[in-house]
């Protein structure tokens, strides 16, 4: 076992760490911190007071920025930005800081004095690449190897795919004959695709999933006039709710539509037990064993056949995949040894 490191995990406080329903990055930090804390690391989770934890918690405001209603979620904004501020007003008390808040904690983590890993967690993109660039004394990690391609020169200390404790899914060897569409309604999610595919093939299909206000545009024109007795929207649904739907649905469609850096919602699937259909784009290669665990396709006609042959795919295959290269205990692993190499001054 690495030797015990005094570590502060740095969540955001868009959700409580772990979310209620919707937030995959809080949910996989929740997973890292009970297993870097069960190997006797000394953990502090600086994130929303109403989160839950095996770590000490630290928090400035007593709830997340989703409970009070903050309507900026997604960027920096002061609530977030004094919660930060504050966690690294404590730097001195630890050994390792790993933030988890992209683009927007680098002017902090840039001039700390103890080293600082942070996982981006969102995608580069034009807009905020020349900020890692700038700002690039943390040492970064991707979660995908598709993630970080375009940009070899940043402070990359290597890649870790995120990870879960699956002791929580549940697995079903058979199906209810459903599609499932789990996540956000947006066009970068691409739902619209699983509509089309589910209206072709006369399958019924769920569509669990939040709409944010600035997706109601994209909803009104390609979702609303798809849904039907047959495809339903319910909602964005409860952690619970959301596996049991996993584990009894045919197949799960993850037609993307942008260069996803990784697919949370791909890996909770298959620990169902149950097919994932995703588009070809970004880390989706990584996370779908092709034709094994499911089909990474190009297109909705290619994701056509995919569902017509999904009964091909072994849905005990698909469990024992996950649990093999997407554990929280592999993700610990894969962390560990990134921060003793920092601190031993190998990277």
């Amino acid at each position: 076992m690495a030797r015990q490191l005094r570590i502060a995990q740095i969540a955001p406080i868009i959700e409580r760490v772990p979310p209620k329903k919707y937030g995959g990055t809080e949910r996989v930090i929740h997973a890292l911190i009970e297993e870097l804390v069960s190997r006797g690391h000394k953990v502090t989770l600086f994130a929303s007071g109403d989160s839950l934890t095996s770590a000490q918690l630290s928090s400035v405001f007593q709830k997340s920025l989703r409970e009070m209603r903050v309507k900026d979620l997604y960027h920096p904004n002061p609530l977030a930005l004094c919660h930060v501020g504050a966690a690294y007003e404590r730097q001195n008390e630890f050994d390792i800081i790993h933030d988890h808040n992209d683009y927007f904690c680098l002017p902090t983590a840039n001039i700390s004095h103890t080293p600082v890993v942070v996982t981006v967690h969102g995608a580069f993109s034009t807009d905020n690449i020349r900020i890692y660039q700038k700002l690039n004394n943390p040492y970064y990690v991707t979660i995908s190897q598709a993630q970080g391609q375009a940009y070899p020169s940043l402070h990359f200390a290597g890649t870790v795919y995120n990870g879960l404790k699956m002791d929580d899914y549940p697995f079903s060897a058979e199906h209810d004959g459903y599609l499932l569409f789990v996540g956000r309604i947006s066009m970068e999610k691409g739902v619209h695709h699983a509509i089309d595919a589910a209206r072709y093939l006369n399958l019924p299909l769920i569509i669990a999933a939040k709409l944010d206000e600035k997706d109601v545009g994209y909803y009104e024109y390609y979702v609303k006039p798809g849904l039907s007795e047959d495809i339903k929207w319910i909602g964005e649904v409860d952690e619970k709710e959301r596996n049991q739907l996993m584990s009894r649905a045919m197949a799960f469609l993850h037609p993307v539509t942008w260069r996803e850096p990784f697919g949370l919602t791909l890996i909770e699937a298959m620990a169902c037990g149950c097919p994932v259909i995703g588009f070809n784009r970004g880390s989706i290669p990584e996370i779908i064993a092709d034709k094994k665990t499911g089909f990474v396709v190009q297109d909705t006609e290619e994701m056509l056949d995919a569902i017509s042959n999904i009964d091909k795919i072994d849905r005990n295959e698909c469990r024992r995949y996950v649990l093999e290269n997407f554990s929280a205990v592999k993700m610990a692993d894969g962390y560990e040894k990134i921060y003793t190499q920092i601190l031993e001054s190998k990277i």
